[in-house]
């Protein structure tokens, strides 16, 4: 017992400059705060508090990366430089992500509640921002961050998908999007989507393994699309608990039937 007590101390050592879980998801969250104050309990009376709090912002951002101590292959000043400089750029993306939710819901009254309430807009909120860091190769802080999402919503987005504006998750409870993921603009995903590898095998990785889902699909509760290989047309249909694992051209609709899959090639109206 000696020995494991002294490997841990060794352990708490080390780690004990690091930023923990908690520290750098509070930045994520007070920064997505400052962008939408409808979900802000702090209450700012002037474009100076505004501007006095995103310099607070890129502040605690620089320190995290500075003490990162897996953060030694990237600039942290550079970093941040360009990351808030792509704000403005993601800012829009989000609304646009969030004006989909609510012209897509009719369960939904306005941007406000949206943007207060929907689980699947914090979520991709949070996966735009740990996107940027990842383009930029941050290390471990994009995981962090989408997974402080996915055990706030239920919803798995990896940092590495590609994922194009006017997304809307409805629901998304279950929702898994991997990592080589490319999805295009105006598609709708519903829960329990799943969006991932045929295989997992180890020597895959830094390749394409996950599915390409183009522009203005819908998916449907349950469905399950697997492989790098697989590539869903533009305007498509995918009924609930459908399994797929090759691709269907534009304009295609897939359902399931009587436990078998059914393809309509005919418009998907």
């Amino acid at each position: 017992m000696e020995n494991f007590y002294n490997h841990l101390y060794k352990k708490q050592l080390e780690a004990q400059d690091m930023p923990s879980n908690t520290r750098i998801w509070t930045w994520a969250r007070d920064l997505f705060r400052l962008l939408f104050p409808e979900r802000d309990p702090r209450k700012l009376d002037s474009v100076d508090g505004v501007v006095v709090m995103f310099k607070q912002s890129e502040v605690e951002l620089l320190d995290i990366l500075l003490k990162s101590q897996n953060c030694c292959e990237c600039n942290p000043e550079v970093v941040v430089d360009k990351f808030y400089k792509s704000l403005p750029g993601l800012y829009e993306i989000m609304l646009a992500d969030a004006q989909a939710i609510l012209e897509g819901d009719p369960a939904a009254k306005d941007l406000r509640e949206v943007i207060r309430t929907y689980p699947g807009f914090l979520a991709s909120c949070i996966f735009r921002m740990a996107h940027e860091l990842w383009l930029q190769d941050v290390p471990l802080i994009p995981r962090i961050l989408t997974e402080w999402a996915h055990e706030r919503t239920g919803i798995d987005i990896h940092p590495g998908a590609t994922i194009g504006k006017y997304l809307h998750i409805d629901h998304g409870t279950g929702l898994v999007i991997g990592e080589t993921c490319i999805i295009g603009e105006h598609v709708k995903l519903y829960q329990g989507v799943t969006l991932g590898a045929l295989s997992v095998e180890k020597d895959l990785a830094g390749k394409q393994r996950h599915p390409i889902i183009e522009d203005y699909v819908i998916i449907y509760a349950g469905a399950t699309i697997l492989g790098g290989e697989t590539r869903v047309g533009h305007h498509s249909i995918i009924g609930g608990n459908v399994w797929l694992t090759s691709s269907i051209e534009p304009y295609t609709t897939v359902y399931h039937q009587s436990n078998s899959k059914f393809i309509d090639t005919k418009p998907a109206l």
